[in-house]
Protein backbone atom coordinates (compact mmCIF):
# COMPACT_ATOMS: atom_id res chain seq x y z
CA UNK A 1 0.00 0.00 0.00
CA UNK A 2 1.00 3.50 -0.60
CA UNK A 3 0.78 6.81 1.45
CA UNK A 4 -1.97 8.00 -1.10
CA UNK A 5 -3.53 4.56 -1.15
CA UNK A 6 -4.14 4.24 2.74
CA UNK A 7 -7.13 5.47 4.53
CA UNK A 8 -6.83 8.95 5.92
CA UNK A 9 -8.33 7.53 9.21
CA UNK A 10 -6.06 5.12 10.11
CA UNK A 11 -2.44 5.72 10.84
CA UNK A 12 0.14 4.45 8.29
CA UNK A 13 3.78 3.32 9.03
CA UNK A 14 5.70 2.39 5.57
CA UNK A 15 8.74 0.79 5.78
CA UNK A 16 11.16 3.34 6.92
CA UNK A 17 14.47 3.63 8.72
CA UNK A 18 15.64 0.62 11.06
CA UNK A 19 13.18 0.38 13.52
CA UNK A 20 9.84 -1.35 13.22
CA UNK A 21 8.18 -0.28 16.71
CA UNK A 22 6.95 3.10 15.94
CA UNK A 23 3.61 3.80 17.16
CA UNK A 24 0.64 6.48 17.34
CA UNK A 25 -2.65 7.00 19.63
CA UNK A 26 -5.58 9.99 19.50
CA UNK A 27 -3.27 12.18 21.06
CA UNK A 28 0.74 10.87 21.31
CA UNK A 29 3.62 9.27 18.36
CA UNK A 30 6.57 8.43 18.19
CA UNK A 31 9.61 10.17 16.02
CA UNK A 32 12.59 7.46 15.13
CA UNK A 33 15.85 8.53 13.66
CA UNK A 34 16.90 6.22 11.13
CA UNK A 35 18.90 3.63 12.52
CA UNK A 36 16.08 3.01 15.38
CA UNK A 37 18.60 3.81 18.32
CA UNK A 38 16.95 7.15 19.79
CA UNK A 39 13.46 7.80 19.80
CA UNK A 40 10.86 10.14 21.29
CA UNK A 41 7.54 10.48 22.34
CA UNK A 42 5.45 13.54 21.49
CA UNK A 43 2.25 15.16 21.50
CA UNK A 44 0.21 15.34 17.83
CA UNK A 45 -2.46 18.12 19.44
CA UNK A 46 -2.45 21.34 21.61
CA UNK A 47 -1.76 22.32 24.28
CA UNK A 48 1.59 20.46 23.65
CA UNK A 49 1.61 20.76 20.03
CA UNK A 50 2.40 24.49 19.44
CA UNK A 51 2.70 24.68 15.55
CA UNK A 52 3.49 23.47 12.26
CA UNK A 53 5.34 24.92 9.43
CA UNK A 54 7.40 24.75 6.22
CA UNK A 55 10.47 26.95 6.06
CA UNK A 56 13.22 27.45 3.41
CA UNK A 57 15.99 28.98 4.85
CA UNK A 58 19.53 28.10 4.20
CA UNK A 59 20.18 26.51 7.39
CA UNK A 60 16.91 23.86 7.24
CA UNK A 61 18.16 23.06 3.76
CA UNK A 62 21.16 22.77 4.85
CA UNK A 63 21.12 20.39 7.60
CA UNK A 64 18.14 18.89 5.97
CA UNK A 65 20.25 18.00 3.32
CA UNK A 66 17.17 18.31 0.86
CA UNK A 67 15.02 22.00 -0.63
CA UNK A 68 13.27 23.03 2.46
CA UNK A 69 12.47 21.58 5.70
CA UNK A 70 8.66 20.51 7.45
CA UNK A 71 8.71 21.15 11.56
CA UNK A 72 6.45 21.54 14.33
CA UNK A 73 6.97 22.93 17.44
CA UNK A 74 6.44 20.83 20.85
CA UNK A 75 6.26 21.63 24.02
CA UNK A 76 9.05 20.59 26.16
CA UNK A 77 7.25 19.43 29.40
CA UNK A 78 5.08 17.35 26.68
CA UNK A 79 7.98 15.38 24.85
CA UNK A 80 10.12 12.58 26.21
CA UNK A 81 12.78 9.81 25.31
CA UNK A 82 11.61 6.69 24.91
CA UNK A 83 15.17 5.38 24.50
CA UNK A 84 18.42 6.42 23.13
CA UNK A 85 18.38 10.46 24.52
CA UNK A 86 22.48 9.42 25.61
CA UNK A 87 22.95 8.70 21.94
CA UNK A 88 22.35 12.24 20.82
CA UNK A 89 25.13 15.00 19.84
CA UNK A 90 24.80 18.63 19.62
CA UNK A 91 26.00 21.24 17.24
CA UNK A 92 25.07 24.92 17.96
CA UNK A 93 25.57 27.92 16.43
CA UNK A 94 24.87 31.86 15.65
CA UNK A 95 26.29 33.39 12.91
CA UNK A 96 23.41 32.17 10.05
CA UNK A 97 20.34 33.09 12.75
CA UNK A 98 18.58 35.75 11.61
CA UNK A 99 17.58 37.08 15.19
CA UNK A 100 21.61 36.68 16.48
CA UNK A 101 20.53 33.95 19.02
CA UNK A 102 21.70 30.78 18.93
CA UNK A 103 20.28 27.28 17.52
CA UNK A 104 20.96 23.89 18.40
CA UNK A 105 20.71 20.87 16.29
CA UNK A 106 20.31 17.47 18.24
CA UNK A 107 20.80 14.58 16.11
CA UNK A 108 21.58 11.36 16.56
CA UNK A 109 25.27 10.48 16.76
CA UNK A 110 25.09 6.94 15.41
CA UNK A 111 23.02 7.78 11.79
CA UNK A 112 23.45 11.24 11.57
CA UNK A 113 19.35 11.92 12.08
CA UNK A 114 18.37 15.60 12.82
CA UNK A 115 15.40 15.04 15.70
CA UNK A 116 15.09 18.50 16.79
CA UNK A 117 16.56 22.05 17.15
CA UNK A 118 16.39 23.76 20.18
CA UNK A 119 17.08 27.72 20.53
CA UNK A 120 17.03 30.94 22.27
CA UNK A 121 14.76 32.51 20.39
CA UNK A 122 12.15 29.81 21.49
CA UNK A 123 12.67 28.32 24.99
CA UNK A 124 10.49 25.78 26.27
CA UNK A 125 9.80 24.00 23.12
CA UNK A 126 11.45 21.75 20.34
CA UNK A 127 11.45 22.34 16.63
CA UNK A 128 11.23 18.86 15.43
CA UNK A 129 11.26 16.95 11.93
CA UNK A 130 7.95 16.26 10.53
CA UNK A 131 10.22 13.47 8.45
CA UNK A 132 11.47 11.03 11.75
CA UNK A 133 7.54 10.83 12.86
CA UNK A 134 6.71 6.90 12.48
CA UNK A 135 3.28 7.36 11.18
CA UNK A 136 3.22 8.93 8.04
CA UNK A 137 -0.45 9.38 8.22
CA UNK A 138 0.38 12.14 10.73
CA UNK A 139 2.65 14.24 8.42
CA UNK A 140 -0.51 14.07 6.15
CA UNK A 141 -2.74 15.25 8.44
CA UNK A 142 -2.31 16.87 11.85
CA UNK A 143 1.30 18.12 10.85
CA UNK A 144 1.18 19.23 7.41
CA UNK A 145 2.41 22.92 7.77
CA UNK A 146 0.23 25.26 8.66
CA UNK A 147 3.21 28.24 8.19
CA UNK A 148 5.56 28.51 5.23
CA UNK A 149 8.63 30.87 6.31
CA UNK A 150 11.33 32.06 4.19
CA UNK A 151 9.47 32.11 0.83
CA UNK A 152 11.97 34.82 -0.24
CA UNK A 153 14.69 31.91 -0.64
CA UNK A 154 12.00 29.04 -1.82
CA UNK A 155 13.42 27.27 -4.84
CA UNK A 156 11.54 28.67 -7.94
CA UNK A 157 10.47 25.08 -9.10
CA UNK A 158 8.94 24.38 -5.75
CA UNK A 159 5.27 25.27 -6.26
CA UNK A 160 3.05 27.18 -3.52
CA UNK A 161 2.50 25.02 -0.15
CA UNK A 162 -0.74 24.97 0.80
CA UNK A 163 -0.37 26.66 3.90
CA UNK A 164 -2.74 29.31 5.90
CA UNK A 165 0.16 31.64 6.96
CA UNK A 166 3.15 32.64 4.95
CA UNK A 167 6.33 34.57 5.80
CA UNK A 168 8.92 36.29 3.39
CA UNK A 169 11.66 35.91 6.33
CA UNK A 170 11.52 34.21 9.64
CA UNK A 171 8.20 34.43 11.20
CA UNK A 172 7.56 36.74 14.16
CA UNK A 173 6.68 33.66 16.61
CA UNK A 174 5.14 36.29 18.88
CA UNK A 175 2.91 37.60 16.71
CA UNK A 176 1.39 34.28 14.71
CA UNK A 177 0.83 32.32 17.86
CA UNK A 178 -0.05 34.88 20.42
CA UNK A 179 2.84 33.98 22.50
CA UNK A 180 4.98 37.29 22.49
CA UNK A 181 6.21 36.71 25.85
CA UNK A 182 7.47 33.35 24.81
CA UNK A 183 8.66 33.58 21.36
CA UNK A 184 9.69 37.37 21.00
CA UNK A 185 13.18 37.63 19.75
CA UNK A 186 15.48 38.79 22.85
CA UNK A 187 16.90 41.71 21.76
CA UNK A 188 20.98 42.05 20.58
CA UNK A 189 22.90 43.43 23.49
Amino acid sequence: MSLAAAPKNEPYFPLAGLADDGWSNDTEATATCYCGKVQMKFPHEAPGLVDTFACSCSDCKSFSATSFATNFVALDSHTSFVRGEELLTEFSQSKTIGSGGWMKQHFCKVCGTLMFRTGEVAPGVRIMRVGTVDDHMLAQTKLAPRIEQYTKDKFSWIGPLDTEIKCEASMDFGAVLGKTDRWAPKAKA
